[in-house]
């Protein structure tokens, strides 16, 4: 669990370049970081 939380600023980082660079990405963006996000909590980061 703590690797994940160490990788949200760099994923975060990633996301805004990408959505500055290419707007048209903002919905896949947030849709693949909703989606992890509710995998996460489902298995409560154990895979």
């Amino acid at each position: 669990m703590q690797i994940f939380f160490s990788l949200q600023p760099v994923i975060a980082l990633i996301a805004g370049i990408l959505i500055l660079v290419m707007p048209r990405l903002l919905n896949f963006i947030v849709a693949i970081y909703l989606i992890i996000i509710g995998i996460l909590g489902l298995t409560h980061g154990r895979f």
